[in-house]
């Protein structure tokens, strides 16, 4: 089955190459010909080109292989953005900072810095934070984000660079090729070719061809993925499906919801274990209110005797209430066996 139609192509625009008076005389062997100013593509050529491309990506990324998605022209941002995060590869679609793969050891760290930034904001570590100093920790956050947002999961230097438009890249495209890094690249009329490894002949201004080739490269490392999975074996490995890999997260959020809960209730129970008045902390009933006392002017064994401000008040204990109880028992006796006689 074809990667992409000729039909397809041409409700793009891929056709549609640069006007005549900007062009590369290098591109002239990808040039069907010249109508109203404007160079059209040979698609026979670029459907050659988009089948090459599709299998070298794929069997990349069946051998564990890594492509970086590039494009930050304003026509390319979206497409980058989420076709590069449908397939779960590192993009940058906003700018492209000098050194991104040639320095990449400092890159690593501004990325880090970037994490540091981000853990921070989420424990709530900002709110504590002088205002000025937080505000400005936020902006940098926010510009770290919006530069290396699309990179902070890419750990090494990419095995590959997919790049929309390589005039506007082409800081990317030297970088990579000082570095032997393979570049998958649209070409447009007014490109160079030669510094390209697989160049795909195409419209590089227009969003729906960029659109279409940006999903093209995208289903041919989910293809490659697929194969790199039954290879190990890994059945239940990552999905495909942005659904599933949805699905994957919700998961392991609930996963990481419960054993926080666990250990914040073993926490609890260690805490009451090491301190025995938290445990005993049991509630007691109420002591009444007692009068001011002036003065105690007696106790004994079975009362207390003590002035307040307006009267006497004599206290009879508990053994005295149990001793009166059983002398009236015994009165009672006396009484009934003196009626008796």
């Amino acid at each position: 089955m074809a990667v992409v139609t000729m039909r397809q192509l041409l409700e793009a625009g891929v056709h549609f190459g640069h006007q005549t008076r900007r062009w590369d005389p290098r591109m002239q062997r990808f040039i069907h010909g010249e109508r109203s100013g404007i160079y059209i593509i040979d698609l026979q050529q670029t459907l050659e080109r988009i089948e090459s491309a599709y299998k070298f990506t794929r069997d990349l990324v069946a051998d564990g292989g890594r492509v970086l998605f590039v494009g930050t022209k304003r026509q390319a941002q979206d497409a980058v953005l989420s076709y590069a995060e449908k397939c779960g590869m590192p993009y940058v679609n906003q700018r492209w900072l000098g050194g991104m793969l040639t320095n990449f050891q400092t890159i690593s760290k501004r990325v880090g810095k970037m994490q540091e930034y981000q853990r921070m904001r989420d424990s709530g570590e900002f709110e504590a934070m002088p205002k000025k100093e937080a505000l400005l920790i936020s902006r940098e956050l926010e510009k770290l984000q919006r530069n290396l947002g699309g990179i902070q999961e890419m750990e090494s230097l990419p095995d590959a660079i997919f790049v929309l438009d390589t005039v506007k890249e082409h800081i990317a495209v030297t970088e990579a090729n000082k570095l032997g890094i393979p570049v998958i690249a649209v070409v447009d009329t007014d490109c160079n070719p030669d510094v390209i490894q697989h160049l795909i002949p195409g419209n590089d201004d227009a969003i729906r061809s960029g659109s279409l080739l940006c999903r093209i490269i995208a289903d041919a490392v989910e293809e490659g993925r697929f194969i790199f999975n039954s290879r190990q074996g890994a059945d239940g490995g990552p999905s495909l499906d942005a659904e599933d890999k949805a699905a994957k997260q919700a998961q392991a959020r609930d996963e990481a919801a419960a054993a926080a809960a666990e250990r914040d209730a073993r926490v609890a129970k260690t805490a009451a274990a090491e301190d025995p008045a938290l445990e005993d902390a049991t509630p007691k009933e109420p002591v009444p209110e007692v009068e001011e006392v002036d003065e105690v002017v007696a106790v004994t064994d079975d009362a207390v005797v003590a002035v307040t401000d307006d009267e006497v008040v004599v206290a009879v204990t508990d053994d005295a209430e149990e001793s009166k109880t059983e002398s009236d028992d015994e009165s009672e006796d006396v009484a009934d066996s003196g009626v008796t006689a």
